[in-house]
């Protein structure tokens, strides 16, 4: 029954026009499919989510801004994005990866593991979060960047795999 709403629910929320009224719309649709919505954001459509089913996985905090065609992979751990997140276009969370090794099947396992994102962080376009990771308060990820480790608060990290670039914490002068 939940797979089946989700799939109603997020379809008709990815098929909505980029309207004011309908971010609106937009967002109650969504936290009808399951998404843990901790109050109002904004969310441009449309969402990806993998496995159907796993909207119940993802909880957005207040005040976020999430862009087009972001992608919520969660078929075995939660993604969170803390409040007043701002997260561009086509940007990955994959909360699963595939093991280098072939198990006794001769397959390739899957493992997932937790996506934790701070209050106040920015990942910019394209950018790919992979499971495991925790993106500290403030912190920014740069466009096209690969995270594969934890980034710490207040940190601009960019790069594959990313890397730490800035450290954010002290603003200059002229800010």
């Amino acid at each position: 029954m939940q797979q089946w709403r989700e799939s109603l629910f997020l379809g008709l929320a990815n098929h909505l026009p980029r309207l004011k009224f309908s971010d609106k719309i937009r967002w109650l649709l969504l936290k009808a499919a399951g998404f843990r919505m901790a109050g109002r954001s904004t969310v441009y459509g449309p969402v990806v989510l993998r496995p159907i089913g796993g909207a119940t996985r993802v909880t957005i905090g207040k005040g976020c801004f999430i862009n087009t065609e972001v992608r919520f992979a969660c078929p075995k751990a939660p993604i969170t994005l803390g409040e007043c997140c701002r997260i561009g276009p086509r940007v990955c969370f994959e909360g699963a990866q595939h093991s280098l090794y072939l198990n006794d099947d001769e397959r390739r396992g899957t493992t997932g593991a937790p996506i934790t994102v701070g209050r106040d962080v920015w990942i910019g376009a394209g950018a790919i979060v992979t499971a495991g990771v925790e993106i500290g308060d403030g912190a920014v990820v740069a466009a096209g960047a690969v995270v594969t480790r934890s980034v710490l608060p207040f940190t601009l990290v960019g790069g594959v795999p990313a890397k730490e670039l800035k450290d954010l914490s002290q603003r200059p002068a002229d800010h």
